[in-house]
């Protein structure tokens, strides 16, 4: 039977000083990591698929690593949200968990939303981002008719008034939301498309890297060329 130490060991067998360095120059902590590539960390996920109370452990570790597999093993509707508050506030410098892992399971929970909201408020660049992912989230998996498409558009007026002061993540998972709308919400693509033309080019300090920040209009046109829009998504995870 897995136990954490066992998965703890296999990580740190696995890591590699190349994805350790890929993940410096993204801007994530590397104090707590062992650099365990996305395709191992798959691997090591289907022998643990199930095991919510072992993946509840290994994101408790502060590990990268192994938070990152949590979110791959974890059920978020089984969580509370008193844990997703938890993993949202653990992941503080770690952009791949805040903005990929934590919205993951949020977007599983009934009280996503609710949640999804409170942390949009947040003033935590890490929090924020996760709140901004994880309705973005909602937006790619949930029927527009679940969706409250009057607070939506209210979103992105939020966004435009201030996408220019926010944190760097925070206007780089503002800009991503713009596009979920744009691309997922076809009630409301005219509204996101004349966003997406407001706030134009997101300036974002994405490390290290050649990344770039995909510009909003761009993206909803290519979704729409491809018809592509308002087609959701089984689950957000990768």
């Amino acid at each position: 039977m897995p136990t954490v130490a066992s998965i703890m060991a296999e990580l740190k067998k696995k890591g590699t000083e190349k994805t350790r360095k890929i993940y410096a120059r993204h801007g994530m902590a590397t104090d707590n990591m062992f650099g365990v590539s996305v395709a191992d960390l798959k691997v090591i996920a289907k022998t643990i698929k199930g095991q919510q109370a072992l993946a509840c452990e290994l994101y408790e570790t502060g590990n990268l690593d192994a938070m990152y597999l949590a979110g791959m093993v974890a059920d978020g509707s089984q969580m509370t949200p008193k844990q997703l508050n938890a993993w949202a506030e653990g992941a503080r410098n770690l952009q791949m968990i805040a903005e990929y892992t934590v919205p993951w399971v949020t977007v599983e929970n009934p009280q996503g939303r609710d949640l999804a909201m409170q942390w949009i408020k947040s003033k935590k660049e890490h929090i924020a981002s996760s709140g901004w992912c994880s309705y973005s989230g909602l937006l790619a998996t949930k029927a527009d008719e679940a969706l409250d498409l009057a607070e939506i558009e209210g979103l992105l007026g939020t966004v435009v008034k201030g996408i220019k002061s926010a944190e760097n993540r925070v206007r780089y998972t503002m800009n991503g939301f713009v596009i979920a709308v744009g691309a997922y919400v076809k009630p409301l693509s005219k509204q996101a498309k004349a966003t997406a033309r407001q706030i134009g080019v997101v300036s974002v300090d994405v490390g290290d890297t050649a990344c770039n920040v995909p510009l909003a209009t761009a993206y909803i046109e290519k979704s729409e060329a491809a018809e592509r829009l308002g087609k959701k998504r089984k689950t957000i995870r990768c």
